[in-house]
């Protein structure tokens, strides 16, 4: 029976091989708060994932750009309004920038209200000769070393889903209460370009959006008479991991009869879960949501096409998201041949890049990091084998926070192996600090620049 025939229901994911979830102690405990959890009101609501995976059909067409960035893992000590709104306008500025190269629009979704746990490579950690339960994120334990800490608390998920409707609401907030002004966000571009020491390369870009909304304003466009300009749509996302609290959230939709996982708008598969017959897959191809899929090299080309058809067997745009993480190294040997197989199967999906998690090393300081110079580059193999293989590389997929951290070398202010413990604070993997993402949005726009200008000239020679 293809999975697409089996029945499916919120809790049918537990007849499944499930990875990559704590072991509870108490379970009763853990059936008391999933039942707390799924009386509580929805986080987001049916409409705007459906609305969220009609931008997102634009995208798989090629008549938009998927931005999709945010924290590795959200933590419950640096909860702050003030870091919200700053991710926020790293993305808003990131997403004019890539508007204006693209010539298209830019879907915006945040690693936001919700992107809690964190998979493992070990179930167990030692140090100094002492095992504990692995850090999976603040909704499952604490990052402190100590037998108390370590041990997995269902309450913590509670915490997690009050955390996550507060986010939301500044979020809501600042998307549609003028924080998301088009010039104003702009005034924070021309900012950034000013003090970058690579003020240059970036100034020519800056300067031409500059005319843009000069020429906008003169033509009688303007946030005051087009209000549109002091908004935005902003959506969230995370990793669907904990099964438990996705299943408590899921709700079924009123005029569809839909189900809805209604802790976000977008969900996606890591690429430890995503395994065929997993419970995650399981999960998730019963549920609404826009989807997105962690693409990396030990997945095969016949495998890449079962999972898409367990996840979209009707092969709706918009609902499949593919992650590729590759590493600077293997991107343009390893993506192809998945393009290829999507490519000739027919299969309507979202090609995206996270060139973070293929790319992080050990310092020499010790720290985990990531270099800027191979974020980019893969970035750049990204683009290049879609423009080989004429296809539309549709967004990027990035780890990055609107603080001035240091956990990744280079960039401009040219961040050193000795420099990350100035500002190491992340609770798991290595983000771009603001700078660094604005750096990546600038030099990504060349590249999108030269697939745009590469497709008008195809279609003229036509």
């Amino acid at each position: 029976m293809k999975t697409s025939e089996r029945s499916w229901a919120p809790a049918s994911w537990r007849n499944f091989e499930a990875r990559q979830l704590p072991a509870y102690a108490d379970t009763a405990a853990l059936a008391a708060v999933e039942g707390e959890l799924s009386s509580y009101p929805p986080l987001v609501f049916a409409g705007e994932a459906r609305a969220l995976e009609a931008q997102l059909a634009e995208v798989a067409a090629g008549k938009a750009f998927l931005l999709q960035g945010g924290d590795c893992a959200e933590s419950f000590a640096e909860f702050h309004p003030n870091h919200i709104r700053d991710t926020f306008r790293v993305l808003l500025q990131m997403a004019v920038v890539l508007t204006f190269a693209s010539r298209m629009p830019v879907v915006k979704v945040g690693r936001l209200a919700g992107q809690f746990a964190k998979p493992r490579s070990a179930d167990m950690e030692e140090l100094n000769g002492v095992s504990l339960p692995s850090y999976r994120g603040d909704i499952v334990n604490d990052i402190n070393f100590e037998s108390a800490a370590r041990e997995p608390d269902p309450k913590r998920m509670l915490r997690a889903y009050m955390q996550s409707a507060a986010t939301l609401n500044l979020l809501r907030a600042f998307a549609q209460g003028g924080f998301a002004n088009l010039h104003q966000v702009h005034k924070w571009n021309l900012d950034f370009v000013g003090r970058s020491p690579w003020a240059e390369k970036y100034k020519d870009v800056a300067d031409r959006i500059g005319e843009a909304l000069a020429f906008m304003e003169a033509c009688g466009i303007s946030p005051e008479t087009v209000p549109q300009l002091k908004g935005t749509d902003f959506y969230t996302s995370h990793e669907a991991l904990l099964l438990g609290y996705e299943q408590a959230m899921t709700r079924q939709d009123s005029l569809t009869g839909r189900w809805y996982d209604t802790s976000a708008h977008m969900l996606w598969v890591g690429d430890r879960t995503r395994f065929e017959g997993s419970a995650h897959i399981e999960f998730l191809r019963g549920v609404g949501n826009p989807l997105g899929l962690k693409a990396g090299p030990s997945l095969q080309p016949d495998t890449l096409i079962r999972l898409i058809d367990a996840l979209n067997p009707e092969n709706v745009p918009g609902r499949i998201t593919l992650i590729s993480r590759f590493g600077h190294d293997k991107v343009e040997a390893g993506l192809p041949p998945l393009v290829r197989a999507v490519k000739r199967e027919g299969r309507h999906v979202i090609w995206s890049c996270d060139p973070m998690h293929g790319n992080t090393i050990k310092s020499g300081s010790g720290y985990k990091t990531r270099p800027f110079d191979r974020i980019l580059a893969e970035v750049r193999g990204f683009f290049a084998v879609h423009r080989a293989e004429g296809t539309h590389a549709g967004g990027i997929h990035a780890e990055m926070t609107g603080q001035n951290v240091t956990e990744c070398t280079g960039g401009a202010m040219a961040i050193t192996d000795e420099a990350l413990a100035d500002r190491y604070h992340t609770h798991c993997d290595p983000r771009l600090n603001a700078g660094q993402s604005l750096e990546l949005a600038f030099l990504l726009a060349e590249s999108i620049k030269a697939e745009v200008d590469l497709a008008a000239h195809s279609q003229a020679a036509a």
